[in-house]
């Protein structure tokens, strides 16, 4: 029998002090993925106590300090902030000298590509922007779920081996997504992930109004098996009352909602006319049916009650506040 032969050390990336600036949900999960991959954190930065337990849980004994030491301790440093802190952060290290020339600048948001890091660029930086498609939790169970994670990766020609190298040490699979698409590619996963959290939350209390003593329960095997057969069949695993057509179904729905849950009435509106779109693009609803469906939809349009503006919003996984206290995936 054939021995297996091990891989030689002398082929493997060099090995690299890894640094993190906003210690979220994302940073310290990459870079514990890192550490188990050869790679040593040794610098955090992170000023509230959220952060400070999130380091100290994914990555004990690594010290919290300013982004500035991060960057001078570190050959590769994660920039793990909000999308909109990220431009100022990068401009702000690269004008106070904290950027090293050759130095890795990564950037985990899902919206902007290389370009952002053109500052840092300028200054001698190696820029990189890799986005896990993933949500997180800021708990040890976000390193697991990097095993198999899709990456957004936007990366200067000569670094696509290298980035793709990091990717894959973090247990992750490089999607290669060109600059100019990044804000399209964002957002298709917001509309995926981070609405798709909204739907099963408001879900879940309807059926709390309604006295089903375990949403959670009911809803888990039929959510499960409609977002696997939308994964495998698309549009074609459409099924319920709209893509039927049954307008007197739907009618009374937004009915109950507006008597029950009104700020839900919009939303159920704003779907039901998109699945009725995709389901006589396919063919799954009839011309008649679809005619008296979609009267129901717009009288009912008329008159629905709108959202109140929430106080703070986040489209993915990024950190919502600069410390990193909170993110969602991307949100992420």
């Amino acid at each position: 029998m054939n021995t297996p032969s091990l891989p030689d050390p002398h082929d493997r990336p060099a090995r690299l002090t890894v640094g993190v600036v906003g210690a979220g949900r994302v940073g310290p999960a990459l870079a514990a993925a890192l550490q188990l991959a050869g790679h040593r954190p040794v610098a955090v930065s992170g000023v509230s106590d959220a952060s400070r337990r999130r380091a100290d849980a994914l990555l004990p004994g690594v010290p919290l300090v300013t982004p500035a030491e991060v960057l001078a301790a570190a050959d590769l440093v994660l920039l793990t902030v909000p999308d909109d802190t990220l431009p100022g952060l990068v401009e702000g290290l690269a004008a106070t000298g904290a950027v090293r020339p050759g130095q890795l600048l990564v950037h985990t948001s899902g919206r902007y590509g290389v370009g952002v890091l053109d500052p840092a660029r300028r200054a001698g930086a190696l820029p990189l922007a890799l986005h896990p498609a993933m949500t997180f939790t800021g708990t040890p169970v976000d390193v697991q779920r990097l095993a198999g994670c899709s990456f957004g990766v936007t990366a200067p020609d000569e670094l696509r081996l290298a980035a793709e190298a990091l990717v894959i040490e973090m247990g992750g699979e490089p999607e290669w997504i060109a600059e100019e698409a990044r804000p399209l590619y964002h957002a298709a996963l917001a509309l995926g992930a981070n609405h798709l959290v909204t739907l099963v939350a408001e879900a879940m209390e309807l059926l709390g109004t309604a006295g089903v003593t375990a949403p959670d329960r009911m809803l888990g095997p039929l959510l499960g098996a409609a977002l696997d057969n939308a994964l495998r069949s698309g549009d074609a695993a459409l099924t319920g009352p709209v893509a039927r057509g049954d307008a007197g179904t739907v009618e009374a729905h937004v009915e109950q909602l507006r008597a029950h849950a009104p700020r839900t009435v919009p939303g159920y509106l704003a779907m039901a006319r998109a699945t009725a779109d995709r389901a006589l693009d396919q063919g799954l609803l009839k011309p008649d049916l679809a005619a008296a469906l979609l009267a129901v939809l717009a009288d009912r349009a008329e008159d629905a009650v709108p959202r109140q503006a929430p106080g703070a919003a986040d489209g993915d996984h990024q950190d919502e506040r600069p410390d990193g206290e909170d993110q969602d995936g991307q949100d992420r």
